[in-house]
């Protein structure tokens, strides 16, 4: 039997882009005479969907598109994903469901059992879990179709509380009773810098454990602040690779089962092996189709000649074409000459338009009005944050004039600890470092420069500033970022209580204090644009605090 992997990218809610992407896939299937194609979970309305899923006119569309494609269905079958209705009178109304297509109309449905609710997960919110079992039985072999986390009962959650297990029960061990010969996984699952080993040996461990070949396919693409790797792979039923689809794009490939079976593993994994080729390529892929699937084509960018902007002028201009970005530079009094001659040449390096404006006159317009208000009080960071708020206005209004997307150049270590400023250095449609630590930014700036310079290196060597007072620096209000970023990781993503992080040889009063900074500032990241999320735990709806809390 032939089984091919369908990895496409999916827009959510774009039925018409979506199945025509489908169709495509199945005839290709037909042409090489492959007998089973396999597509990604809910690749009918795209994941996630959200709150969509509450209108019925879009599951009802889900429906219509799942029995069109049937009809192509008649000499190949097809694995597919898509909600289903649930025609209980109890419970959810929908399922998270895979659907086996062949001979012209839907064979059977399979329902996701395990729904994900943690992190950026609220799969719960929407569908039922499924509590019955059964195989796909096609040209004489037996198929266990798992959803996504049906996969993961095995998986131990370190960040759970006391470390229980997840769910009370395992999909595999109700399937494998059944006795199935072949394990197929459909997937929409996130990338995470962090989390890109884990995933592959939960497939390998499956596979070994039950001694059956594994077929799994993943979503690719990015859904606003989700990025999909793809990543597709295909496990002997000794627990070895045998081959990993393309990472960050489409792809389609067609495997003879008899080959996974009897032939050695290739022993091939295209995975990028530097941390921050993957880095890049998920941040690039992740704007463009934030992008493409918002209908804009160019993006703004405030190139202040520091290192943030200047990475995120490169990402933007590799995801959307350096003719499609325009950077603004903004000095004041306060920026010092090689910040300007960093932007300039920045922009001459990667081609992108550049532009300046000045802003001391509008500053002093802005506290000359004050002044009445403001007598006799000394300065401090309003005035600095006047500044920054000059800035957002003047780039908003130019990406309104000319249809741009204003790109957010902010780092998780500045958002982290509060040091930006509410609809200043804040603004944008979407945060593309948001989820980088300000040490990880260091050396994604590294591997941008591997070849040549592209980012200017005074621009990588010169201390982080702000420019917004005299001889600023970070390290004026911030620990240095190597012991800063050290913390905010244990506290973030390791959820580490203050008194574990000080066990650990950090100082008690700078640890008290980030941690105060990181509670304390919730109510501005509130506010903040969508983050791309390249972590296991990124600001947004994967971390949701309370903004008056006090713990």
């Amino acid at each position: 039997m032939k089984i091919a992997l369908a990895q496409i990218n999916l827009h959510v809610g774009n039925f018409s882009e979506n199945t025509t992407k489908i169709v495509f896939c199945i005839k290709k299937a037909q042409q090489f005479n492959a007998d089973l194609v396999i597509f990604p979970e809910l690749s009918i309305c795209g994941y996630p969907p959200l709150d969509i899923l509450d209108y019925k006119d879009f599951t009802d569309k889900c429906q219509d598109s799942v029995e069109k494609i049937a009809k192509i269905c008649t000499d190949v079958a097809v694995i597919i994903g898509s909600p289903s209705f649930n025609p209980e009178k109890e419970g959810k109304s929908l399922y998270n469901s895979a659907f086996f297509l062949f001979e012209g109309k839907i064979q059977s449905v399979h329902h996701k059992t395990l729904l994900p609710d943690y992190d950026v997960f609220d799969e719960y919110r929407y569908f039922e879990p499924n509590k019955e079992f059964s195989l796909v039985e096609y040209k004489g072999h037996k198929i266990a179709v798992t959803i996504c986390e049906d996969l993961w009962y095995e998986q131990n959650f370190d960040n759970s509380f006391g470390n229980n297990r997840l769910y009370t029960v395992s999909p595999m061990e109700k399937l494998v009773g059944l006795e199935p010969d072949i394990i197929v996984n459909i997937s929409a699952s996130p990338f995470a810098w962090s989390k890109v080993r884990d995933k592959k040996d939960i497939f390998i461990n499956t596979a070994k454990k039950y001694k059956l070949p594994l077929f799994m396919v993943n979503q690719v693409g990015a859904n606003t602040d989700l990025i999909f790797e793809g990543g597709s792979l295909v496990v002997t039923q000794n627990g070895e690779l045998f081959d990993r689809v393309s990472w960050f794009e489409e792809d389609f490939q067609i495997y003879e089962l008899q080959e996974v079976r009897n032939t050695p593993a290739h022993g091939t994994d295209p995975a990028p092996t530097d941390s921050m080729e993957m880095l890049f390529r998920a941040l690039v892929l992740g704007i463009r189709d934030f992008f493409i699937k918002s209908g804009f084509e160019k993006a703004l960018i405030g190139i202040s000649g520091g290192l943030d902007s200047a990475v995120t002028a490169v990402l933007a201009a590799e995801a959307l074409g350096y003719e499609n970005v325009h950077s603004v530079f903004m000095p004041s009094k306060y920026s010092a000459p090689i910040s300007g001659e960093n932007a300039r040449k920045l922009a001459d390096n990667i081609n992108i338009s550049f532009n300046e404006i000045e802003i001391d006159d509008l500053n002093d317009s802005f506290i000359k009005s004050l002044a009445p208000l403001f007598e006799n009080l000394p300065e401090d960071t309003t005035e600095e944050n006047i500044q920054s708020r000059i800035r957002g206005t003047l780039l908003m209004a130019v990406a309104n004039k000319f249809g741009f997307l204003m790109l957010n150049t902010s780092n998780k270590s500045e958002s982290a600890v509060g040091y930006s400023t509410l609809y200043g250095d804040m603004n944008g449609a979407l945060s593309v470092l948001g989820d980088l630590y300000k040490t990880q930014i260091y050396e994604l700036a590294g591997y941008i420069n591997r070849n040549e310079e592209i980012i200017p290196e005074s621009t990588i060597k010169r201390a982080p500033s702000a420019e917004l007072k005299e001889n600023q620096k970070d390290s004026d209000s911030l620990p240095e970022y190597s012991l800063l970023d050290k913390i905010l990781f244990r506290y973030i993503e390791q959820q580490k209580h203050t008194s574990a992080i000080v066990d650990e040889g950090f100082d008690r009063e700078i640890v008290e204090k980030v941690v105060y900074l990181v509670n304390s500032t919730e109510y501005k990241r509130h506010q903040a644009p969508p983050v791309l999320r390249v972590s296991s735990k990124a600001f947004g709806k994967g971390r949701r605090m309370p903004l008056v809390a006090k713990f």
